[in-house]
């Protein structure tokens, strides 16, 4: 899988084609190391390459300090893997945001999940300042109006409209099912062209956001998949992680197996061949185990994407 960032780099990446021509499309994360070299998260990656559509890369989520993502989507296109760039608004005002969009642009990565951020308490620098000048929203907004050849102050860009494919995330299993529609459609109007949602552990609940919110919209949905690797993770997880709702039967499950991580890995092999016939696509999150997630897909009946 080569991507070009070359003089036709403005041309429609591989996720990007998958969703618009109604594909059944894949992405996988990988998170940036907490220091100065990315061997290990590129080694993840190109372990992936072959197997999904496009890597995304996590952006110091839960608050917690890693790699700049953006480096290290425009290493991962030097290893010919298209990125996901998760960028988030908790720690840069409009101008830091605005610059990075560009310079994202330059370096020739296109796929982006707009996010709003952890709160900095979620973290381990609990006295860092949060800046959240921009929430998802309004990051939409300012991708699209760069799209549009739009400068925020100027009038228009210089160098005509850059070519930015941005997604933005979903809760299906949120309690409050008006306030979800709503702002789904906020971001679709906004500018989002595909979502990617929190971990999913109920189909049911993924159906019904399918068929009456992001449907509707003609949004794309890629479900999240989480692997759990033990029942203690799983109840660790329900315990810190907000929204989060894996079933006691799941957390029972890996409790009595022999084996809780291999456990894990059919769990979240039988949500994506489940969720296959829900959503467009899914989004594998396997946290500090990145290198499960080829069996997770091997189990699912998933054939490599190139």
């Amino acid at each position: 899988m080569v991507v070009d960032t070359g003089p036709n780099r403005n041309r429609v990446l591989r996720l990007q084609r998958a969703l618009e021509d109604g594909a059944f499309a894949i992405t996988a994360e990988v998170m940036p190391p907490r220091g100065g070299d990315p061997s290990i998260t590129l080694a993840h990656a190109r372990a992936l390459g072959g197997l999904v559509h496009a890597v995304n890369v996590t952006d110091s989520s839960r608050a917690v300090m890693r790699m700049s993502s953006l480096a290290v989507c425009r290493l991962l296109l030097d290893a010919g893997i298209e990125p996901v760039w998760q960028l988030a608004c908790r720690d840069r005002n409009r101008i830091g945001l605005q610059a990075d969009l560009l310079g994202a642009h330059a370096l020739g990565i296109r796929n982006l999940l707009c996010l709003t951020g952890d709160p900095v308490r979620a973290g381990d620098q609990g006295s860092a300042r949060p800046v959240h000048e921009f929430e998802s929203v309004r990051l939409l907004q300012q991708v699209h109006a760069f799209n549009q050849g739009i400068d925020p102050v100027q009038g228009a860009l210089p160098d005509g409209p850059t070519a930015l494919f941005a997604g933005a995330a979903a809760d299906p299993q949120c309690g409050s099912w008006g306030g979800l529609r709503s702002r789904i459609r906020r971001k679709q109007q906004s500018g989002a062209r595909f979502l990617q949602t929190q971990m999913v552990t109920d189909a049911d609940c993924l159906r019904r956001f399918v068929e009456e919110i992001s449907g509707p919209l003609g949004l794309p949905v890629l479900a999240g998949v989480f692997l759990l690797k033990s029942a203690r993770n799983a109840a660790f997880i329900n315990r810190v992680v907000p929204g989060a709702n894996i079933p006691q039967a799941t957390i029972d499950r890996l409790a009595a197996a022999s084996n809780p991580a291999d456990e894990g890995i059919s769990i979240a092999a039988e949500q994506v061949a489940t969720y296959a016939g829900i959503a467009q696509g899914v989004h594998l999150m396997a946290v500090k185990a990145e290198e499960r997630i080829p069996l997770i897909l091997e189990r699912a009946g998933i054939s490599p994407r190139c």
